[in-house]
């Protein structure tokens, strides 16, 4: 029987470099929308049976959890794999425990890839949290394509935002996320930046206008720029550099796949070059 609860944050921990940022990003998240805390982690592929090295990935006051253990060998057996993820699982409890959150945390720990565990929790899950470490390769592409949830991509370390910057193209897909915006208590206590890149024309002034208006009467605290730039992803993070914003959102590869061959997906554009936490938004 699974254990998976509805509308949980999913933290998932196996980016070994990022796992308290993942974990701090998840319990931000969580207390926002008042959330328990899925903390997902997937045993690699018994076949390759290839350590990973999950040491001093976190700074928890438990001596008798010692994850080094198990870097000291090249491969570790199907049994010595489970038993590191579930040290990991362990370990990752105690920190959220002792950040004293009061949030609720259970495990997650799958015996299939990646892909397949975010498939496992994406259509209950409220929101799923990843570290950076893996989106420079083509399957967190894909994750993000495939999936029905908001993913936060997050960097180490993660510094709980008081700005965000709300990339609007006037594409289903940000509308969708501007519908989402306006009801959910994630952003609610933060300044949205809500940035349209474009020729300064009626049709993209009305667009703004009425999405910046649709913010301000959710009564979310928020700014409007149209930018006109013909590089897009130069213009968002000069913009979030200049302004110093602590939160990147956009639609997750809204761009049609022909146009994205022939200029280059703006999604991965921004995925490779920001450097703070990026929340992506499914394509409508």
């Amino acid at each position: 029987m699974s254990n998976l609860k509805s509308d949980s944050v999913i933290a998932c921990l196996d980016c070994p470099n990022y796992v308290q940022a993942v974990l701090d990003a998840s319990m931000w998240a969580a207390t926002r929308l008042q959330a328990p805390i899925g903390l997902l982690h997937s045993v690699p592929s018994l076949q390759q049976k290839a350590a990973v090295d999950y040491s001093g990935c976190l700074n928890v006051d438990d001596e008798n959890i010692l994850l080094d253990q198990f870097t000291a060998k090249e491969h570790l057996s199907n049994s010595e794999l489970k038993a590191q993820g579930k040290l990991l699982l362990h370990q990752a409890s105690t920190y959220c425990e002792q950040q004293r959150h009061k949030l609720k945390t259970y495990t997650l720990h799958r015996h299939e890839s990646l892909n397949e565990s975010i498939d496992y929790v994406d259509d209950k899950a409220q929101l799923i949290v990843i570290g950076h470490h893996v989106t420079c390769k083509s399957t967190l592409s894909q994750l993000i394509r495939l999936s029905h949830c908001p993913i936060l991509v997050t960097h180490a370390a993660f510094s709980p935002p008081t700005t965000a910057l709300f990339a609007f193209d006037n594409s289903p897909t940000s509308h969708k996320l501007l519908n989402w915006l306006c009801k959910t208590p994630l952003v609610r206590a933060l300044t949205v930046h809500i940035v349209m890149v474009g020729k300064e024309n009626s049709e993209n002034c009305d667009a703004l206008r009425e999405a910046y208006a649709r913010l301000k009467q959710a009564g979310i605290k928020c700014k409007k720029a149209l930018l006109d730039c013909r590089d897009v992803t130069a213009a968002l993070n000069y913009y979030q550099s200049k302004n110093d914003i602590g939160l990147l959102m956009t639609g997750a590869f809204g761009q049609p796949r022909l146009l994205e061959l022939l200029k280059g997906s703006e999604t991965k554009k921004l995925l490779g070059s920001t450097k703070t936490p990026y929340l992506l938004f499914p394509k409508a």
